[in-house]
């Protein structure tokens, strides 16, 4: 019986915490188009270290200059970064070694870190030139979605990847998602062999979201019942929000075609922790494909993710469907 009712007051909770959720939410968005009606979108500078010179900064309705961009947002990760930087970049140049017609550029997105993340970053820009790893600097901390959107913005590639600055999704499981998108791509296009496959593929709005659905047994036996608790109540919330049709929204290893960024990340407003969740309410409203696949992943130290930050999260999906379902927020296309 006692247990009963804690889940009982456990549901009260998050009930409460969504209605404050929604409530707040309204508020804020009415306060911020009253107030706010311009949204000022500047460029970031780009700095070549070894010359000190800027270079030019591309935006997302550029042609693309590069097959693949990988984009890494970066929060005071001083100490993780190094190791996940020298894997992915191990693994881009073996492969543009092989393939000719590979080329890659590695964006990091100083998220106004503390540390010395900026000091890390901007090594690896002089060992491998800002050819193929830029830096954009945000000056304090916005939050992981807006680190996300801005990199996406300001890349070059024709495939567009993020992915966390730990490591913990293996770098080379991109080509799980590159292949599917290619799949999917011949699909829509049919076989032309005189068109340049690669051009092609860039002009297709299709997302493919690495997944750890697939795990999900393992981490229910692993963690703690209220935790799992607030997790599922979490997926319950998004399933409301978003929709069905994605197991795991929020794995950090996400593709997408240059034509599905620049739609996505043009109209994508939540700074932090739910931003994908907006992701998958906007890939349905432009009817872009989405494909979930398994990727392998591990738990690497130091997560800044924890059941707290799940009042957070519901305050950002009642903003989130508030905005939309009222009209709140307007959609570009």
């Amino acid at each position: 019986m006692e247990f009963l009712w804690t889940i009982f007051e456990s549901l009260v909770i998050v009930a409460l915490v969504l209605i404050l959720g929604l409530g707040a939410a309204i508020v804020f968005e009415a306060f911020r188009r009253r107030f706010n009606h311009a949204h000022a979108e500047g460029h970031p500078i780009l700095e070549d270290p070894n010359s000190l010179k800027q270079v030019p900064c591309p935006y997302i309705f550029d042609p693309a200059e590069k097959y693949i961009s990988l984009i890494i947002p970066a929060f005071n990760e001083e100490h993780r970064l190094p190791g996940a930087l020298d894997e992915t970049l191990n693994y881009l140049q073996q492969r543009a070694a092989k393939e000719k017609s590979f080329s890659y550029e590695v964006v990091i997105v100083d998220d106004g870190s503390a540390d010395g993340t900026k000091r890390v970053a901007f090594d690896f820009v002089r060992r491998y030139t800002v050819e193929n790893v830029r830096v954009i600097l945000l000056g304090r901390n916005h939050g992981k979605g807006e680190a996300i959107r801005k990199g996406m913005l300001h890349s070059r590639g024709e495939l567009l990847l993020m992915l966390d600055a730990d490591g913990a999704t293996k770098v080379d499981d991109l080509e799980k998602l590159e292949n599917q998108i290619h799949a999917v791509a011949k699909r829509e296009l049919g076989d032309s062999p005189n068109s340049d496959s690669s051009l092609r593929i860039a002009d297709i709005p299709i997302a493919a979201f690495g997944s750890r659905a697939h795990l999900e047994e393992k981490a229910l036996a692993s963690r703690k019942w209220y935790r799992n608790f607030l997790m599922k109540g979490f997926h319950l919330v998004v399933l409301l929000a978003a929709g069905p049709g994605i197991r795991d929204t929020q794995c950090g290893f996400k593709m997408f075609t240059r034509a599905a960024a620049r739609k996505l990340f043009t109209n994508i407003r939540l700074k932090r922790w739910c931003f994908d969740v907006e992701l998958v309410y906007l890939c349905k409203w432009f009817g872009i494909p989405v494909l979930e696949i398994s990727v392998t992943w591990s738990e690497i130290p130091g997560s800044k993710v924890n059941p707290l930050s799940i009042p957070n999260m519901l305050w950002e999906l009642g903003l989130m469907s508030v905005g939309y379902r009222t009209g709140m927020w307007k959609i570009s296309t």
